[in-house]
Order: structure tokens, then sequence, then C-alpha cells
């Protein structure tokens, strides 16, 4: 699998991929598609059955309608969490809060989403009855797709906007009653740029051997920027 000159190390990528919502207007080359999904299908997957599976959409007819109807689907459900989550209360009337730029940013994503340039539906092909545990054999492979496009210099996120479109886009696709659709995923060269992903401390993450206890090792390397978690209605 091929690496740019400026190929970064992995614990480097894993902590510097941020979600990327803004892209160059900019096709994704099948090269580069080809190695990002080659990256998710080395995943673990339950008992290693490989039951994942990813629809890829760029260009054409059929991608095109499949866009517009998630980006229509994408419309509704922002309408509903922006209200839901009072992303118009609290700080974010005030403009220049991080949640006020939040809004914004998925403003201008979801207003943008019928023309990013990759747009993969992932899937998991069932074997038996839906399970609450049946998202680790699909998620994983996700999470590679991000790394991998962060390595090879594009960026993505992953969202479920494609919810209330689901039997538009199952008749359109020609998918299988049998296949779970995970999540949609926007990918592109980043308009902005990669860097380290803000969380809250390590040590708010993890705990030593019981419940509530963390331990004296959990301390964020120097430097590691942090943010609280959102968002809120303050």
């Amino acid at each position: 699998m091929p690496t740019p000159n400026d190929s970064i190390g992995l614990l480097e990528g894993i902590a510097t991929t941020r979600s990327i919502r803004r892209y160059a207007d900019e096709p994704v080359p099948e090269s580069v598609l080809r190695d990002i999904c080659f990256a998710a299908s080395r995943a673990p997957t339950g008992s290693n059955r490989q039951q994942f599976r990813m629809i890829v959409l760029t260009d054409g007819d059929i991608a095109q309608q499949a866009k517009l109807l998630i980006a229509e689907g994408a419309q509704r459900l922002w309408a509903a969490k922006r209200s839901n989550d009072g992303y118009d209360e609290g700080s974010g009337i005030t403009d220049d809060s991080p949640k006020a730029r939040m809004a914004r940013s998925m403003e201008t994503y979801v207003d943008g989403l019928s023309d990013v340039p990759a747009l993969i539906l992932t899937t998991l092909i069932r074997h038996r009855e839906p399970t609450s545990t049946e998202g680790a054999s699909v998620y994983p492979a996700m999470q590679n797709l991000l790394l991998a496009a962060r390595g090879l210099g594009y960026g993505g996120v992953v969202t479920m906007w494609h919810a209330t479109v689901e039997p538009q886009l199952r008749a359109l696709l020609q998918i299988p009653d049998e296949v779970f659709l995970a999540a949609t995923v926007t990918l592109g060269k980043p308009a902005g740029n990669h860097g380290p992903v803000r969380r809250r401390p390590l040590d708010h993450f993890v705990y030593d051997g019981v419940w509530g206890q963390s331990p004296a090792w959990a301390v964020d390397p120097p430097g590691t920027p942090h943010t609280s978690a959102g968002p809120s209605r303050r």
C-alpha cells in the first residue's frame, strides 16, 4: 500500500485525525479510494466473517441521486438536532463561542452535502437477527478508513444522515433487506487542516480496577489540547 512522502506515524495519525466537513472542490482519485478502502477492509470482524461492505458514491447519475437523497435527510436531521441540542441557546447566541462555531460548521456541511467529492455508505450483511453488538463488525472499518484518509492527505467524517431516507436509498442502490446500513462517511481533500484533536483529559476516561478511580499514570502527553464535552444548553 503506497504512502505519501510526508507520511505520519500511526500514533500521530490517531491523535491528529479530525472530523473533516469542508472539502476542496476536487475529486478523490480512484487510486486513493482504493487505498482507503483497502485499509478499511483490514479491520477486524466478529469470527472473521468479513461481512461489511462499502458502497462508494462519487459521480454518475445514481451516485448524484443518492447524494441528493442523503442531503435532504441531513437537512431534516440537522434541523431537529439543532433544536433538540439547543445550539441557538445559551452560549450559542455568542458568535465566537465553540457552540456557535460548531453550528456554523454543521450548517455549511449539510448545505454542501450533495456536492461532497466522495460518499461511502458502510454496511453490514447480517447473518442473524439484529443484535446490540453487530456494530463491532463494521465500525472498526470506518476508523481504519478515516486514518488511511488522514495518512494520504484526505479527510472525512462519520454521520448517520442516511437514517431518514433509508427506504429510498435501498431501492435506488438495490441494497438487500438483510443488509444493515451502518453509517454515511463523506470524504475529500480538506479545505482546512488536520491537527491535534481536542478531548477531555485522559484521567476522565481511564479507571484503575474499579469504577471512578483514575490511576496516577493516566496523564496526557505535554501540550495536549483539551475541550469539554458538548453540546450542552449552556
